[in-house]
């Protein structure tokens, strides 16, 4: 379970991978409130 100030959940970062799939990292991560690297992270 993430904790209580964590921006995305399991679903959330799945959501962020499908996401990222046809759009730019960047654009999926400012829709989603997280940084880019935070979501480059997740999405490698």
């Amino acid at each position: 379970m993430p904790h209580r100030n964590a921006p995305l959940t399991v679903e959330g970062r799945r959501w962020l991978i499908e996401r990222c799939r046809t759009r730019p990292i960047s654009h999926a991560a400012a829709e989603m409130g997280i940084s880019r690297a935070c979501a480059s992270k997740w999405v490698n």
